[in-house]
């Protein structure tokens, strides 16, 4: 079965573009031609989003914030031009990646593939890992403590999922960054901090156990 992307852009030449790009690699393309129609057409559980920032009706931002406590694929935005604040509340309401107008179609290709393959490898490992209070489900893409949802975006998930898997190793912030964004050109590490600390604060709503530990002037690792 075709794996469908839902692009969402207000530019006509822009849409047909890449869905003509899109489906001659195989894919089955969803499209809208603004945010409130973006809402829409994610009913139909696409497996990756390219979505517009500035649109006239309701911008990229507040779609992703809208819909990421329910849809868990790659968000990928799509804008002319982004100040350092708006990328960063981009990455924090769940998006995954930033694609800067004009485009090479090919590296958007690439880029898209990539964010696909590793949810596929994710969505292939159906264990639990139960860490004192904290039960992180993979094939879920979940984490509960005391058996309560610990409501995460789907970065601050993909950070507990990269660390838990590795326990005792210590991952850089530009290492965590390039891991779960899955690039490394042009992005501000700098957010993982902030992530980090919202895991925390998410997870000490529940216990006082700590599962991320800092090392200072390094990095982060899983102690849980």
């Amino acid at each position: 079965m075709a794996q469908k992307i839902l692009i969402v852009d207000d530019e006509e030449g822009i849409v047909s573009l890449l869905r003509d790009y899109f489906e001659i690699q195989g894919y089955e393309v969803i499209t809208a031609g603004g945010g409130l129609a973006a809402l829409e057409k994610v009913r139909l559980n696409p497996d990756l989003i390219l979505l517009d920032i500035n649109m006239p009706d309701l911008d990229g931002l507040e779609v992703c914030r809208k819909i990421r406590e329910h849809v868990s694929c790659p968000i990928l935005f799509l804008t002319a031009k982004i100040e350092e604040e708006d990328r960063v509340n981009g990455f924090v309401m769940g998006g995954d990646d930033y694609i800067m107008k004009p485009f090479s179609i090919e590296e958007l290709g690439a880029r898209v593939m990539a964010h696909l393959r590793r949810e596929e490898r994710r969505r292939g490992d159906g264990s639990v890992k139960i860490c004192g209070d904290v039960a992180i489900h993979y094939s879920e893409r979940t984490v509960y403590c005391k058996k309560q949802k610990v409501v995460l975006t789907k970065t601050e998930y993909e950070i507990v999922e990269l660390l838990s898997l590795h326990p005792g190793q210590v991952f850089s912030k530009d290492s965590i960054y390039e891991k779960t964004r899955g690039y490394d050109a042009g992005g501000d590490s700098s957010i993982i901090s902030e992530h980090i600390r919202r895991i925390r604060g998410k997870i000490n709503q529940f216990t006082e156990q700590e599962i991320i530990e800092t090392v200072w002037g390094v990095g982060y690792r899983w102690i849980g």
